[in-house]
C-alpha cells in the first residue's frame, strides 16, 4: 500500500460542515442538469407530436391552404427511410377552425392523423382535444364540439370529443385538436392521396438539434433527387427552424445550468479549501514529523489530498443520492407545478441522463481537487525544527 494513502487513512478530518456543503452543491448541480435535460426531452417530444421533427410541405409552408395539397405517396417517399435516425413517416392534414361553445369562440388547429390514432372507435367525427381547451370550454369526453371552417365558403362540422390529452407545450395561441385524416380530407374535398404535409419523426437517440437539421438537409436532397416531374414542389423544414424561439429558450436554460455548475463547483471548492487549511493547521506537528522522517512536500501533500478526496467523494455520493431521489419523486408525482403559459410545460420536468450526471460529477470533482492544490502550498512553509516541538 502507498504510504501516503496509508497515513491519510489514519488522519481524522473534522470536516462535516465542508462535506455537507459539498453534498448540497452536488445536489443542486445534479438537479439543475436533470431539469435542463427534462425540459429539452419534454419539449422535443411535444414538438415531435405536434408537427414532427422534419415537415415536408409546400415551399411557402402554408399547410392550411385547402387549395394546395401535396401527394401522400410521392415518388421520393420510399427513399426518406434512408434518412439517418428515422422512426416514423406519416402524412398529416391540417385545417384551422373556430370552435363555438356556450356562446364563446375559440381558435383551433385540427391535425389529421392516420385512421385509428384517435380512439374514436365507433364515434363519428371523433377528435382528441388538449386539456387547456377542455378547461376553457368545459368540454369533456362524449360532448359535441361545433366547429366552423372559414374558406372559399364556410363549412360547419359537429365533432365528438373522443378523448382529452394533457397539454405539454404551448407553441402558439391556437389549440391543437387531433382528428382523423379521412375526416379532414372529406372536409377539404380531397382524395385519399392528398394531404397538407408529410412528417418525419426521429428516434430519441437522434433528436438533437444538429441531428434534426441534418435530417432536414438529407430529406431535402432526397426529394430533389427522386421527385417525379409532375409532382408538386415541396421543401423539408426542421422543427428547429419552425420553432426558433423554443430552441433559443432551451439554449438559455443550458447556459444557466452551466453557470450553476460553475458556481456550485467554486462554492464547494472554496469550502474544501477552508476545510483543508483547518486540517493542515490541526496537523502541523504531523507535517513537521513527516518532514523530519524524510518525506517530501509532494508526498505529504498527497496525504492530505487523499483525505480530502475521500471527504469530497462522500459528499458527492450523498448529494447524488438526494438528487436522484428528488428526481424520482418529481418524475412520478409531478409535485412541483409550473405555469405552461410562461414555461411551456405544466410541471417541472426531470430526465436523468446518466452520461450528463457522470460528466458533471467527474468535472466538478477534478475542479475541486485542483483548487485544493492551493492550500497544499502551505506545506512547503512548515519548518520541522519548529513544529515538532509544538506537540
Amino acid at each position: 500500500m502507498d504510504a501516503s494513502i496509508f497515513i491519510a487513512g489514519r488522519l481524522r478530518f473534522k470536516g462535516k460542515i465542508a462535506m455537507m456543503c459539498i453534498a448540497v452543491s452536488f445536489l443542486v448541480m445534479i438537479i439543475a442538469v436533470s431539469v435542463s435535460s427534462g425540459y429539452r426531452h419534454e419539449i422535443r417530444s411535444a414538438l415531435s407530436s405536434l408537427s414532427g421533427d422534419v415537415m415536408i410541405a409546400r415551399p411557402d409552408q402554408n399547410i392550411f391552404n385547402e387549395e394546395a395539397p401535396i401527394e401522400a405517396s410521392p415518388a421520393y417517399l420510399p427513399f426518406l427511410h434512408d434518412v439517418h435516425g428515422v422512426r416514423t413517416i406519416a402524412p398529416a392534414v391540417y385545417r384551422s377552425g373556430i370552435v363555438r361553445h356556450d356562446g364563446n369562440m375559440y381558435g383551433v388547429v385540427l391535425k389529421g392523423l392516420p385512421d385509428g390514432v384517435v380512439r374514436a372507435d365507433s364515434v363519428e367525427l371523433g377528435v382528441s382535444i388538449p386539456s387547456r381547451l377542455a378547461e376553457m370550454t368545459g368540454l369533456k369526453e362524449g360532448d359535441r364540439m361545433l366547429t366552423y371552417f372559414i374558406g372559399a365558403k364556410t363549412k360547419v362540422r359537429q365533432f365528438t370529443v373522443a378523448s382529452v390529452y394533457e397539454t405539454l407545450a404551448a407553441t402558439d395561441d391556437k389549440h391543437l385538436v387531433y382528428a382523423s385524416n379521412a375526416d379532414l380530407q372529406r372536409l377539404n374535398g380531397w382524395t385519399e392521396d392528398q394531404v397538407s404535409a408529410i412528417e418525419i419523426v426521429l428516434d430519441r437517440d437522434s433528436a438533437s438539434e444538429d441531428d434534426v437539421r441534418r435530417a432536414a438537409e438529407e430529406a431535402g436532397m432526397l426529394i430533389y433527387a427522386f421527385s417525379a416531374e409532375d409532382e408538386e414542389s415541396v421543401a423539408a423544414v426542421s422543427a428547429v427552424s419552425r420553432y426558433p424561439q423554443l430552441f433559443s429558450w432551451l439554449d438559455l436554460i443550458d447556459f444557466n445550468v452551466f453557470f450553476i455548475l460553475l458556481l456550485m463547483t467554486i462554492v464547494a471548492g472554496f469550502n474544501m479549501i477552508s476545510g483543508l487549511l483547518i486540517m493542515l493547521f490541526e496537523h502541523i506537528s504531523t507535517i513537521g514529523l513527516l518532514k523530519s522522517l524524510g518525506m517530501t512536500d509532494r508526498s505529504i501533500a498527497r496525504v492530505f489530498l487523499s483525505a480530502s478526496a475521500l471527504l469530497v467523494a462522500k459528499g458527492m455520493l450523498m448529494g447524488n443520492a438526494l438528487a436522484l431521489l428528488f428526481c424520482l419523486v418529481q418524475d412520478k408525482t409531478h409535485l412541483l407545478k409550473l405555469d405552461p403559459v410562461n414555461y411551456y410545460v405544466s410541471f417541472v420536468p426531470v430526465h436523468v441522463d446518466l452520461g450528463y450526471v457522470l460528466a458533471a460529477d467527474v468535472a466538478s470533482f477534478c475542479a475541486i481537487m485542483l483548487l485544493l492544490l492551493i492550500p497544499c502550498l502551505f506545506i512547503s512553509k512548515v519548518d520541522p525544527a519548529d513544529t515538532v516541538r509544538m506537540k
